[in-house]
């Protein structure tokens, strides 16, 4: 049935991540919460809370295409917000990538916010909505072992540029959020090994601790960062066509985020070395040019 609330559908609300966290944070400010997931079974606890609970895998169209005819019937044909949370994370050094591992990422992080979008845009139009897509400050930092992750979100910010003019015809808005590091489950997951080909195996350590760097540096609690996401997503459209009070174009927060936003200012071959010597690149080159000494 159509309500008064604001309406908010989020991507990927798994327990213990940014989207259920940011679907609490949204409930809690009086909105109607729409959260789903790939497995529908782990809503159950937001769905006792007066949630919406919709089985959504972002990488089927079968899916979107029946999660946006749930929507529509729950709402009444509007959705206010539409958060494009579910991600895969991807670290593995670039010259140890996997074709089919690669696509997997660029389905769930790419083409699966382009085509859920796509879906949902009618709802959106009707509300003069939002559309939130969650990027990261990797994708214009030069974070080592994480090209195929960056790249994804570097996708996701040029398409949202795009989207973002094209969209504004329609009344609907387009904020990227660049998370720096948040507290999240997205590192908890397995983890890539290096393969026994790898030209990193001597730095197999330092490798080892890029997995969960995200968890290690910085990181800020999920129900924090969730709050200055939901605070400038309900901003609203503000005045004098946006240039005012309204939702930004681009949110930042998060650990280190600040730092990288203050570097994106610089040349790319200033913020690159400076970005090299905080993951002490140098180090790796030594060690890496040991080991091959000591093998030839």
């Amino acid at each position: 049935m159509a309500s008064e609330k604001k309406t908010v559908l989020i991507t990927g609300c798994t327990p213990g991540g940014i989207g259920h966290a940011l679907a609490l944070e949204f409930h809690s400010r009086g909105c109607h919460v729409i959260a789903t997931a790939r497995n529908p079974d782990v809503l159950k606890g937001l769905a006792a809370m007066g949630m919406s609970a919709v089985q959504l895998d972002v990488t089927n169209q079968d899916s979107i295409n029946a999660a946006r005819d749930e929507v529509s019937h729950i709402t009444g044909g509007k959705l206010d917000i539409l958060v494009n949370n579910a991600g895969r994370t991807h670290t593995i050094p670039a010259l140890d990538i996997e074709i089919d591992d690669v696509r997997q990422t660029y389905e769930t992080n790419v083409f699966g916010p382009m085509f859920t979008i796509k879906a949902f845009a009618p709802l959106l139009i009707a509300a003069r909505g939002l559309v939130v897509n969650v990027s990261s400050i990797s994708s214009i930092s030069a974070y080592i072992f994480g090209s195929v992750y960056a790249s994804t979100k570097g996708a996701i910010n040029s398409y949202s540029r795009v989207l973002r003019l094209e969209l504004k015809p329609f009344g609907v808005r387009v904020m990227v959020a660049m998370a720096g590091t948040v507290r999240s489950h997205i590192a908890s997951h397995p983890h890539r090994a290096l393969p026994a080909t790898s030209l990193y195996l001597p730095v197999n350590d330092y490798f080892q601790r890029r997995l969960v760097f995200s968890q290690n540096n910085a990181t800020v609690p999920t129900d924090v960062f969730a709050r200055k996401l939901v605070s400038a997503a309900l901003r609203g459209e503000g005045y004098l066509g946006g240039l005012v009070g309204g939702t930004p174009d681009w949110f930042w927060a998060g650990g280190l985020s600040t730092k990288v936003w203050l570097l994106s200012f610089l040349p790319a071959w200033m913020s690159e070395g400076i970005i090299s010597m905080f993951f002490g690149v140098a180090g790796l080159k030594k060690r890496l040019t040991e080991a091959r000494e000591k093998q030839s």
